[in-house]
C-alpha cells in the first residue's frame, strides 16, 4: 500500500529501518541491493549489509544471499570492501537455517563466474573463500543443502573454474571420507554420485592416484546395492580416464563381479556401458574374455538385463571394427554416443530383492544369418580406431597375418568392391587356416576349399543352400554375430523386446563396417528381411541409412543389393520415403551414371505424398535437386528436373517457393555453364511468361528475386542478363503492389547496379523513380549502401 514503508526492521521498532518481511515473495520484483541505499539509520553500505545479513528476521538473510552478486557488484572496485563482503559471505555460510544456506550455495557459481572475469586475483579469492563452502556443505545434515552444493560443484568443473590443487587438496579428500565404510549411507551414496561424475572433469592422475582404489572397493560393496548400481552405470567413465591398462589390471575383475550380481539392475547397467568398457581394452580381451561375458548378458533370465544387452550389442560389435579387414579407415570426431528412442516396454522399479543369477546359455547353432542399415551409427558409437598395427596383434598366428594383410592390400578402394562369390572364397580360406576353430567348422572350411574349382564356374550359393554356415567370418566372435543376426527372429519380439528389430536395424552400419565388404553375404539376407518389415519405423530406419551402407559396399554391391531395396522404399509410406529422400544425392552419386540415370523418371514422384499438406517433403526434394544437378548432363536437367523446379515454385507454402527460385537459379547456371545457350535462353522465356507475367503479384516479386540471385551468383554472362531478363526487371519497378517494388528495388541497388550494364540508363532512370516511391521500404532499398548488412527479405515472398 502507498503508506507503507519498503523496508520494514526485523525488530518492529523503527519503521524506517530496511527490512522485507512485509513483501514476503512479492520482493522479487524490488531491487534487490536496494537495502543498501542510505536512510535513516546512518550506516554505511557495508553496515546495512552485515545488518541484513545476520538479521534475526529469516527473510533478510534469504534476500541477502540471493543478491549477493549484485552486492559484490557494488564493492569490487574497492579491494577493501571486496573482502570486507567476501567475509561476509564465509560468515553467512554457517547460517542455522537451511534456506539461507541452500540460497547462498546457489550464487556460488555465478559469484565464481564474476569473480573469475572481474578479479586479477579470482584463484586465490575463489580458493579462500568459496571453495571451503562448497566443501563443507557436501556433508551438511540438510539434504536440500547438500543437493545444491552437489551441482555447484559440477557447474564450477564444467566452467573450468576450479583449480586442481583444490580439487585434490580440498573436495577429493571430502568424497574420500564420505565414501568410507563406516560412512553414513546416505552421505555413502550420494559422494559416490558425485565422485562418478565428478571423474571425466579430472586429470588421468587425479583419477588413477585417488580415485581408482576407492572405487574398485566401491564396486564390491556388499551391504549397500545402490552404491555397486551407481558404479556400473559409470564403470565406462572411468575405463576411458584411466586407460587400457589400469582397465585391465585394476578394473575388469570388478566388471565381471558387478556383470555377474544377483540385482538385475546392476547388470543391465554393465550392458548399457559394454561398448566404452570393450573400447578401454586390447583386441584380444576383447574377444577372449569380454565376448563371454556379453553372450552371458545376452541370455540373462532377466527380460531387462537381455533388452538392454541386445540394444549395445551392435555397438559391443562396432569395437571390433579393425581398419585391415573393412578396407576404410573413419575418423571420428561426432557426438559419443547415440541410441534410438522408444523402448515400448516399462521398466518395473527396481528394489533391493535378489532376482538370482544370469544363466548361461550354450552357443547358438549357426543358422541363416540376415541384416539390415540404418544411419551409420558407427560414427556415433566408435571412438577413434585403434591402430592397425594394435589390432593385428590379435591374431595370435602369424601365418594368419599375412592372410589379412594380403587380403587389405586386395580390398581397398576399387579392387575392394568384389563380388560375393569371391568374398565368400576368401572368407572361407581365411577360416580354414584358422587352428582354434572348432571341429564343425573346420571340417566345413576343409570340404569348401578342395571344391574351389566348382564353386568358380557355379554360384556358392547353388552349391551350398545353406552356405552361410561355411562362410563364417574371423572378424567377430561367431556367436556375437549369430546373436545378432537373430534380433530379426519374431520370437525376440515377444521375449525380449518389440522394438528389437529398430535396434537391430539402427546398429547394422556400424555392424557392416566392421565385418567389412568381405563379409557382407553374412548380413544380406537380414537385410532383406529388415527391409520388408512390417513395422514402417524398422523400414524408416533403413532408409535413413542406406546411403552410409552403400559407402561401406561399394558399387558392386550396391547395385546388386541396395538398389532394389532402395526402390522399393521409394514406393512405401512417406515416413519411410523421406528417409530415402534426405540422402537421395549421397545415394545417387554412388551409382554408376547409367543406373543414376534410371531415376530421373522417378524425381517426379516425389511431388506426391500421402498428405498434400506435408510441404517439408516437397522442400527437402527441392534441396536434394540442387545437389542432383551437379550429378546429370545439362540436357538431362533441361528434360527432367526444370519441370519439378517450376511446379515447386508455384507451391502453396512460400517456404518451398523459396527454396524452389534457388533451384531455378541452379538449373540456370548449370545449363549455361555446359554452353547450352539456346536451351538457358529457352528457360529465361519460361520464367519470364511463369513470373515476370504472373497475374499474381507472389510471382511477380519471384521473378525479381530470382534475377537478383542470377546475378549474385554469376549464372549467366552480363550482357546476356541485360539483353534478356533486365528489361522484365525493370518493367517491374512500377508494379502497382509495393512488395514486388521492394525487391525491384533491392535486386537493382545491390546487385545489379555493381554490374556494368548496356543499360546503365535505364537502372538509373528506375532507380531514382524507386527512390521517389510513396512506400518507405521501396525507398529504403533503392537507397541503401549495397555493402550495407540489413535484414532479409525472404520473408516477404
Amino acid at each position: 500500500s502507498p503508506g507503507l514503508s519498503l523496508y520494514f526492521e526485523d525488530g518492529h521498532d523503527d519503521l524506517d529501518d530496511f527490512g522485507f518481511d512485509e513483501y514476503g515473495s512479492e520482493c522479487d520484483g524490488i531491487r534487490i541491493t536496494a537495502f543498501l541505499d542510505a536512510g535513516q539509520d546512518n550506516l554505511t553500505p557495508l553496515g546495512r549489509l552485515e545488518k541484513y545479513a545476520f538479521s534475526e528476521n529469516v527473510f533478510n538473510r534469504q534476500i541477502v544471499a540471493r543478491g549477493l552478486l549484485d552486492v559484490l557488484r557494488e564493492f569490487s572496485d574497492n579491494e577493501n570492501d571486496f573482502i570486507s563482503v567476501m567475509e561476509t559471505v564465509a560468515r553467512m555460510s554457517e547460517d542455522g537455517e537451511p534456506t539461507v544456506r541452500a540460497e547462498l550455495m546457489e550464487q556460488v557459481p555465478n559469484i565464481a563466474m564474476f569473480l573469475h572475469e572481474n578479479r586479477p586475483n579470482f584463484p586465490e579469492a575463489f580458493s579462500r573463500y568459496l571453495v571451503p563452502i562448497v566443501v563443507r556443505y557436501l556433508t551438511d545434515p540438510n539434504n536440500q543443502v547438500r543437493k545444491t552444493s552437489q551441482a555447484a560443484l559440477l557447474v564450477l568443473l564444467e566452467q573450468g573454474l576450479m583449480s586442481k590443487a583444490d580439487m585434490e587438496g580440498k573436495v577429493c579428500p571430502v568424497l574420500l571420507e564420505l565414501t568410507e565404510p563406516s560412512s553414513d549411507d546416505d552421505y555413502k551414496i550420494e559422494a559416490v554420485a558425485i565422485m562418478c561424475k565428478l571423474v571425466t572433469m579430472l586429470t588421468k592422475d587425479t583419477v588413477e592416484h585417488l580415485l581408482l582404489l576407492r572405487f574398485c572397493e566401491l564396486c564390491s560393496d556388499v551391504r549397500l546395492f545402490q552404491v555397486r548400481k551407481v558404479c556400473a552405470a559409470n564403470f565406462g567413465e572411468f575405463c576411458s580416464i584411466l586407460g587400457q591398462e589400469a582397465t585391465e589390471k585394476l578394473l575388469m575383475p570388478k566388471f565381471f563381479d558387478l556383470c555377474s550380481d544377483s540385482l538385475w539392475g546392476i547388470r543391465k547397467a554393465c550392458a548399457e556401458c559394454f561398448m566404452v568398457v570393450s573400447n578401454c581394452t586390447s583386441p584380444e580381451v576383447r574377444r577372449t574374455k569380454l565376448s563371454p561375458l556379453f553372450i552371458n548378458l545376452i541370455s540373462d533370465q532377466s527380460r531387462w538385463v537381455r533388452q538392454a544387452a541386445f540394444q549395445s550389442l551392435g555397438r559391443f560389435i562396432s569395437t571390433f571394427a579393425n581398419p585391415s579387414i573393412t578396407g576404410l579407415n573413419f575418423y571420428l570426431t561426432g557426438p559419443p554416443s547415440h541410441r534410438p528412442e522408444g523402448n515400448s516396454s516399462t521398466q518395473p522399479k527396481e528394489d533391493g530383492t535378489s532376482l538370482g543369477q544370469p544363466k548361461h546359455s550354450a552357443p547358438l547353432s549357426h543358422q541363416q544369418m540376415d541384416d539390415c542399415t540404418v544411419f551409420n551409427s558407427f560414427n556415433f558409437w566408435r571412438s577413434p580406431l585403434p591402430d592397425i598395427t594394435q589390432d593385428l596383434q590379435l591374431l595370435q598366428e602369424e601365418e594368419r597375418v599375412e592372410v589379412i594383410e594380403k587380403q587389405d592390400e586386395t580390398m581397398r578402394d576399387t579392387e575392394a568392391q568384389v563380388k560375393v562369390l569371391s568374398a565368400a572364397l576368401k572368407a572361407a580360406q581365411l577360416e580354414s587356416q584358422r587352428e582354434d576353430a572348432d571341429e564343425s567348422l573346420s571340417e566345413s572350411n576343409d570340404s569348401t576349399v578342395k571344391n574351389l574349382y566348382y564353386c568358380a564356374k557355379i554360384p556358392i550359393f547353388d552349391v551350398f543352400p545353406n552356405s552361410h554356415s561355411l562362410l563364417s567370418q574371423n572378424v567377430i566372435p561367431q556367436q556375437l554375430l549369430d546373436q545378432y543376426l537373430s534380433m530379426t527372429d519374431p520370437a525376440r519380439a515377444q521375449t525380449v523386446d518389440t522394438e528389437i528389430a529398430k535396434h537391430c536395424a539402427f546398429s547394422l552400419p556400424g555392424v557392416a563396417l566392421t565385418l567389412g565388404r568381405q563379409n557382407w553375404h553374412c548380413l544380406k539376407d537380414t537385410y532383406e528381411t529388415l527391409a520388408t518389415d512390417v513395422q514402417w519405423k524398422v523400414r524408416r530406419t533403413l532408409a535413413f541409412s542406406i546411403h552410409e551402407l552403400a559407402v561401406i559396399l561399394g558399387d558392386q554391391l550396391t547395385a546388386a543389393d541396395l538398389v532394389p531395396i532402395f526402390n522399393c522404399f521409394l514406393k512405401d509410406l512417406d515416413e519411410v520415403r523421406i528417409g530415402v529422400l534426405k540422402h537421395l544425392y549421397d545415394f545417387l552419386k554412388l551409382l554408376h551414371a547409367d543406373k543414376r540415370r534410371e531415376y530421373l523418371y522417378q524425381l517426379q514422384e516425389f511431388m506426391v505424398t500421402d498428405n498434400s499438406r506435408n510441404w517439408r517433403f516437397r522442400y527437402e526434394l527441392a534441396e536434394q535437386l540442387i545437389l542432383i544437378i551437379e550429378l546429370y548432363s545439362h540436357n538431362d536437367v533441361y528434360d527432367y528436373l526444370r519441370q519439378i523446379a517450376l511446379n515447386l515454385c508455384s507451391d502453396k507454402v512460400s517456404e518451398v517457393r523459396w527454396i524452389s527460385y534457388k533451384l531455378v537459379v541452379e538449373i540456370l547456371q548449370k545449363l549455361y555453364a555446359c554452353e547450352a545457350h539456346d536451351l538457358g535462353l529457352n528457360f529465361i522465356n519460361e520464367l519470364i511468361m511463369r513470373f515476370c507475367h504472373c497475374s499474381k503479384w507472389v510471382g511477380r516479386q519471384a521473378f525479381a528475386f530470382i534475377c537478383q540471385a542470377i546475378v549474385e551468383e554469376d549464372c549467366m554472362p552480363m550482357d546476356q542478363f541485360a539483353q534478356h531478363l533486365l528489361p522484365s526487371l525493370l518493367s517491374l519497378s512500377s508494379d502497382p503492389v509495393p512488395n514486388v517494388r521492394v525487391l525491384v528495388a533491392k535486386a537493382l541497388r545491390q546487385s545489379v547496379l555493381e554490374k556494368r550494364s548496356a543499360y546503365s540508363d535505364e537502372l538509373e532512370e528506375a532507380l531514382s523513380e524507386l527512390r521517389m516511391d510513396k512506400d518507405r521500404d521501396v525507398q529504403f532499398f533503392s537507397t541503401l549502401d549495397p555493402n550495407r548488412n540489413v535484414m532479409d527479405t525472404s520473408a516477404l515472398i
